[in-house]
């Protein structure tokens, strides 16, 4: 079984590889997904990455508040996301009567 990690306050210079790299020395690293901004493709400063669950808990210790390119990072269990039920709703102007 697996678990992912947020981990966040990253320097907007990281790359997968680093990151994989780093948590690779707490076990397997299953993937590693760093968010970009979509219109520049810029790093946003945070990521996600998925380990073996004795590996993930071996991380959280070992990472949490290290320095890593000249920041603290934040790492934890990743929590899901609760999706919301549809789309947005229309933009309504009010109870007019025509």
């Amino acid at each position: 079984m697996s678990k992912k990690l947020y981990v966040g306050n990253l320097s907007f210079n990281s790359t997968e590889d680093d990151i994989r790299t780093q948590f690779a020395t707490f076990g397997e690293v299953i993937s590693v997904n760093l968010i970009t901004d979509r219109e520049t493709g810029r790093l946003r400063g945070f990521g996600f990455v998925e380990m073996d669950e004795e590996g993930a808990r071996a991380a959280i210790q070992g990472m949490d508040g290290k320095d890593f390119g000249g920041r603290n990072l934040k790492v934890n269990e990743a929590e899901d996301k609760p999706r919301s039920g549809g789309g947005g709703g229309g933009g309504g102007r009010g109870n007019r009567s025509w």
